[in-house]
């Protein structure tokens, strides 16, 4: 055996089950093509993320007629877990998952999902709520998002984080991930996880999500900052928190140093800032310097649906992160996951990923 391949291996094995956590948002996304028309009836932007309201009900009874609809679990954390495991391809259920689904059709189909990933999630059911879904509204390369939280807004830290055999799992975990997106849902929930990370020296992982999130829930999203290892976000969502924050600059390299400069409750390990702006170059703080990674060309025409890169860049790098690689491998796993994911449909991917 070549000492690449022997290295190969011995990285594998030192991976274990439930070495990486996420909790968040299970939903089952519906995507459909649809047209400008559409957007403009449910008042919707061509690139956007928002929660459903009253006057979006409607908009998921019509997405569902579309000709050429297609279902996929998702749910950003989800998402990301799932192609964190991806990456890892063996051992199975290094990635764990949280989050609350409803005791219908749509949640056995989310069950099923995870188990085809290889992903260990452990669902707190309920039925008084329906499974959450979200609509992923396609028009070009656009893909405006609307979430119906539903169950999913039916996490509770009491009955399901709580329980002995379910914190358990929070324990064997290296590397915690949760996206912005649970802030509007559990923040007790998402304190009890960062404050054990941060007490046990471990990584804790939050992603800005959407500007929604710096907007209307800058509160609880502070609340959380300090327990930050590493924070994800896109030029948008970086920008919006700059903005509500006081930055007082819309330099996306200075936006990451001052997000980077946030209190911090364990010292021993300083804040990693990485946001990615698309087709350009990805920003990330690295000590006191800021560094710029370009992301990997593809031709336009080959860019199916961008509505899983965010997700997928941050299953890439922490498919490496999880392993202790250093930061521009974690970035080069993003950017190759990223790639891949956006060649296609909705947040799948091949059987097996080509990334060296």
């Amino acid at each position: 055996m070549s000492s690449e391949k022997q290295n190969t291996t011995l990285r594998k094995i030192a991976l274990s089950e439930n070495t990486l956590f996420g909790m968040g948002n299970p939903l089952l996304d519906i995507s459909a093509v649809v047209d400008k028309d559409f957007l403009d009836k449910y008042g919707l932007k061509p690139n956007d993320q928002i929660l459903a309201e009253e006057k979006h009900k409607a908009l998921f009874e019509e997405i569902v007629k579309k000709s050429k609809v297609e279902y996929h679990a998702g749910g950003s954390t989800q998402n990301s877990v799932k192609i964190a495991q991806w990456m890892i391809q063996k051992p199975y259920k290094v990635a764990t998952f949280f989050g609350c689904i409803g005791t219908d059709n749509f949640g056995e189909i989310l069950k099923k999902k995870a188990e085809e990933a290889h992903v260990d999630a452990h669902y707190y059911e309920q039925s008084e709520e329906p499974t959450g879904t979200c609509a992923a509204c396609i028009t070009g390369d656009n893909r405006s998002l609307v979430a119906n939280l539903a169950a999913a807004n039916c996490y509770k830290k009491e009955k399901h984080l709580d329980l002995d055999s379910n914190w358990e799992l929070v324990e064997k975990a290296k590397v915690y991930y949760i996206a912005g997106f649970f802030l509007t849902v559990s923040l007790e929930s998402i304190l009890r996880v960062a404050k054990h990370a941060s007490e046990n020296n471990k990584v804790f992982c939050m992603n800005l999500s959407a500007p929604f999130i710096s907007q209307f829930f800058k509160e609880p999203l502070m609340k959380v900052m300090p327990y930050v290892d590493i924070l994800f976000g896109n030029e948008t969502e970086a920008a919006t928190f700059a903005k509500e924050q006081g930055f007082e600059t819309d330099d996306i390299a200075e936006i990451a140093k001052k997000a980077r400069d946030l209190p911090k409750e364990n010292k021993q390990r300083p804040r990693v800032v990485v946001f990615t702006q698309g087709k350009d170059d990805t920003v990330a703080t690295v000590g006191e310097k800021v560094t710029m990674f370009p992301v990997l060309d593809i031709d336009q025409n080959d860019i199916v649906d961008t509505n899983g890169a965010g997700d997928a860049f941050v299953g890439g790098f922490l498919s490496e992160l999880v392993q202790e690689k250093p930061l521009e491998g974690c970035i080069r796993a993003g950017h190759y996951a990223a790639n891949v994911i956006i060649q296609r449909v909705g947040c799948t991917f091949p059987e097996k990923p080509e990334f060296d």
